[in-house]
C-alpha cells in the first residue's frame, strides 16, 4: 500500500504566503469576499507568514499588541485607520482601482 503524505493545508498556505507577490494576491482576493473577516484572516495569516509577531507588528503600526489581537481575531471590527497602520509597518498601502472585468 502506497501512503500518501499529507501536508496541512495551514501549512502549505503559510509557505506559499512568505512570496510577496503570493500574499498580496491573497489579501486581494480576500478584500473580495463579502465577510470583512475573512480579510482579517487574511491579514493574520500573511503575519505569520512574513514572521511577524505581534509585539513587533504592534511596534511599527503603533497600536498595542492587545488590539491587534483582538483586530484579527474572529470577531475583529477594526477601523480603517488601525488596517492602514498594519498595512503600512508590512510596507504595503490600499489602494483604490477599477474593478477588472
Amino acid at each position: 500500500m502506497n501512503k500518501k503524505r499529507f501536508i496541512d493545508y495551514q501549512e502549505e498556505l503559510i509557505e506559499s504566503l512568505q512570496d510577496q507577490k503570493e500574499a498580496r494576491a491573497y489579501l486581494n482576493a480576500a478584500l473580495d469576499d463579502d465577510d470583512p473577516r475573512v480579510f482579517l484572516l487574511a491579514l493574520k495569516n500573511v503575519l505569520e507568514a512574513q514572521d511577524g509577531t505581534m509585539a513587533t507588528l504592534a511596534k511599527k503600526s503603533q497600536l498595542n499588541r492587545e488590539s491587534l489581537y483582538r483586530m484579527l481575531s474572529k470577531r475583529g471590527n477594526p477601523r480603517l485607520t488601525s488596517i492602514r497602520s498594519v498595512l503600512d509597518a508590512m510596507g504595503w498601502q490600499l489602494t483604490v482601482q477599477d474593478r477588472q472585468r
